[in-house]
């Protein structure tokens, strides 16, 4: 199994044309919250199958629509989404996830604790924080996993 995987957070309503060019091969698209307009989702989809979380700043129809986490299953790899990292309420080793991915920071980040990946593709809507706008890749093949990020 190869798989490209765009990872997108906390867009606050705004998806820049590079984004968008940089996740157009990918195979299905995480978005990891504060979306800020359901036209971005809509326009994401044009490109794969999402998967999206709620973040603090959805609300009206996006509020309604979007689970506060997400668990998606790739052959022998289990992701979980879910928006502020601080709030998770789950053991992810003891779960069996592979991988989780957040937003909510506007850091782009990964590493590793107890063995599962942690990836936040930083903001990619609305400069905040004097950060960079970034958003990633997670590359899976042969159950091998990397992560690259791209300013935007």
């Amino acid at each position: 199994m190869k798989k490209i995987i765009g990872l997108i957070s906390d867009t606050h309503g705004v998806l820049k044309q590079k984004a968008m060019d940089y996740l157009s091969k990918s195979d299905l698209i995480i978005h990891g919250g504060d979306v800020g307009d359901i036209k971005i989702l809509d326009s994401l989809k044009e490109i794969a199958p999402v998967y999206c979380v709620k973040g603090n700043i959805d609300k009206g129809e996006l509020k309604g629509i979007l689970p506060l986490t997400q668990l998606i299953h790739l052959d022998k790899i289990t992701i979980y989404v879910i928006h502020n990292l601080k709030e998770i309420d789950i053991d992810p080793k003891a779960e069996g996830i592979d991988i989780v991915i957040s937003g909510h920071s506007h850091k782009f980040s990964k590493h590793y604790k107890d063995g599962v990946l942690y990836v936040n593709p930083g903001g990619a809507g609305r400069k905040r924080f004097n950060l960079p706008l970034t958003v990633g890749i997670l590359y899976i093949w042969d159950n091998k996993i990397d992560v690259e990020f791209q300013h935007l």
